[in-house]
């Protein structure tokens, strides 16, 4: 075989490698932007009414979470999330609200991306995660 077929081929294979790796990380890192009108509760920390993004920040460990800003240009937080599953797929992301007591923010408890069953249960310390499992909750179909 000459030089010129073997550098086309290998040119070819490199090329198609490089087309899946792009595709199946837009599905890996389940990027999503949502939109809160009220302030929103996450662990540790209380997002501002806004637009933010979650994404899966690696594609081998998808229970850790990263939140940015609209820009994407500040990080909120990196956070550990646990599986979460529901019987059915729907197109669009859910968010899953937990409503507190008082004037206290709604608290995120889970998320799941468009089309899948397994979600994200966000992870919060014993006491604040026993309160959200009694709190009556909501989940949200986002139009994004």
């Amino acid at each position: 075989m000459s030089v010129r077929k073997m550098v086309a081929i290998a040119a070819l294979v490199l090329a198609a490698g490089a087309t899946t790796g792009i595709v199946r990380a837009d599905e890996a890192d389940q990027a999503i932007r949502v939109t809160f009108s009220g302030p929103v509760q996450i662990p540790g920390q209380v997002l501002p009414a806004g637009t933010y993004w979650f994404a899966v920040i690696d594609d081998r460990n998808p229970n850790v979470v990263q939140i940015l800003s609209a820009d994407r240009s500040k990080s909120y937080g990196i956070l550990n999330t646990i599986s979460r599953e529901r019987s059915v797929e729907v197109s669009n992301a859910t968010f899953t609200l937990a409503k507190r007591r008082g004037t206290e923010p709604e608290a995120l408890v889970a998320w799941f991306y468009p089309g899948h069953t397994i979600g994200h249960e966000f992870v919060y310390p014993k006491p604040v995660e026993q309160e959200l499992s009694r709190a009556p909750q909501d989940t949200q179909v986002s139009g994004n």
